[in-house]
């Protein structure tokens, strides 16, 4: 996967509809007090967002469950995918199950503030 650092990223470059989700990521994250919250857009247009799941019998990071609520509603796959996180970063996990379903699907990371630090995309084939 390649990323592209925060001083390449011009906000009125990003795309109106990947600000959208980052918008709806951060809602999610704040609105319930979460680590992290996360959103997808499905092939359809469809967004689904989600944020931290922490029970003692079940775990799943924003994205994780996001992917899961798009996957459970019948999405054919992922266009773009957000996370806000205050980690700066994206687990390993999380971009698994983002690959899993769509492998070309950009991900966006965002700080608290909505800020979009990096965008992950895959790696080109060899």
């Amino acid at each position: 996967m390649s990323g592209t650092p925060n001083g390449d990223l011009d906000p009125e470059a990003l795309d109106p509809e990947d600000g959208k989700i980052v918008t709806l990521a951060r809602s999610s994250r704040a609105r319930t007090g979460a680590a992290e919250g996360a959103a997808v857009r499905d092939t359809d247009g469809r967004t689904y967002t989600a944020a931290t799941v922490a029970l003692p019998s079940l775990q799943l990071t924003a994205l994780q469950a996001a992917v899961a609520a798009a996957v459970s509603s019948g999405a054919p796959g992922l266009e773009a995918a957000a996370v806000v996180t205050g980690a700066g970063e994206v687990d390993a996990a999380s971009l698994a199950a983002v690959r899993e379903l769509a492998p070309g699907a950009a991900v966006l990371v965002a700080d608290a503030a909505g800020t979009v630090l990096e965008i992950l995309s895959a790696e080109p084939s060899a």
